[in-house]
């Protein structure tokens, strides 16, 4: 069985199939045709213990129009709520799912399900990683830049070391692209990620200045200065971040000509991004 937890489950060739088969079925899509029904028949487990919009509309639509059924649930609807054991819920759920997708907080827990179950589990976020999203922006780039091969495309990252930092940089040590992260002291992507992506690809950086960053990148990102579960720490994160972890035009200037701007959205305009940057992707 094949999961989809952390992206470097996946190998170089794997990413590139998956981007060669994406391509393929999004021009059917464009022309309203669903021949590939891969999932016909077949029930894929859709559990989002934290609030999502694109995430999980492009899930389930995406399970419909494969010709599969999402079924949708949170973990306060399950037997998770009453304190069942997820070795109990993976064995159950792998008799009647073909797989199972789940936004949670713990990485533990879809370390747990993948152990104890028998179908793939991927993963929707958690606060460790967000490896579809990264999957979805490389492939973004990849339309964006037609006939460049990914890794000549160098991508800058402005702000938190957080869940999306960790699955870009995974994904540069994976795929080889340049990636340069410019992050607050104290708010460093998780070590052990940067230093396995390090050891693979020479050209993962990480430094304390948003222009040295963004200088020559074809693509920057950020994400919002404290994510889902942080709230707290808002006040706290402004003072590290304001004024500086800022992605404006004047920041935008810096990176190649042809560069493009991504957030996993939702954005907090005036903080990581100013609403001109944000609509410029409109």
């Amino acid at each position: 069985v094949r999961h989809f937890i952390k992206f470097s489950d996946l190998t170089k060739d794997e990413i590139h199939h998956v981007f060669e088969r994406s391509a393929a079925l999004k021009a059917e899509r464009a022309r309203g045709v669903y021949l590939h029904q891969h999932l016909k028949g077949r029930g894929v487990g859709m559990i989002f213990n934290k609030n999502s919009t694109r995430t999980r509309v492009s899930f389930e639509c995406g399970i419909t129009e494969l010709g599969g059924h999402a079924v949708v649930l949170s973990e306060g609807q399950t037997q998770f709520s009453r304190g069942e054991p997820i070795s109990h819920s993976a064995r159950v759920l792998s008799r009647y799912l073909s797989a199972l997708v789940i936004r949670t907080y713990a990485q533990s827990q879809l370390d747990d399900l993948a152990k104890y179950g028998s179908i793939p589990i991927i993963n929707a976020l958690t606060d460790e990683g967000h490896p579809c999203q990264i999957l979805t922006d490389i492939f973004t780039a990849v339309e964006k830049f037609p006939g460049q091969p990914v890794e000549k495309m160098k991508m800058a990252w402005i702000g938190d070391g957080n869940n999306m930092a960790n699955s870009w940089i995974e994904a540069a040590g994976v795929l080889g692209f340049p990636l340069t992260l410019a992050c607050p002291e104290g708010y460093d992507p998780d070590k052990t990620v940067l230093a396995r992506a390090q050891s693979a690809n020479p050209n993962v950086k990480l430094v304390r200045d948003p222009k040295e960053a963004a200088a020559g990148a074809w693509a920057v990102k950020t994400d919002v200065w404290a994510r889902m579960g942080q709230e707290g720490e808002q006040k706290e994160r402004e003072k590290a971040f304001k004024g500086v972890y800022i992605v404006d035009s004047a920041l935008m200037a810096k990176a190649d000509p042809k560069a493009i701007f991504m957030h996993c959205l939702p954005a907090h305009i005036g903080e990581e991004v100013t609403e001109e940057v944000l609509e410029s992707l409109a």
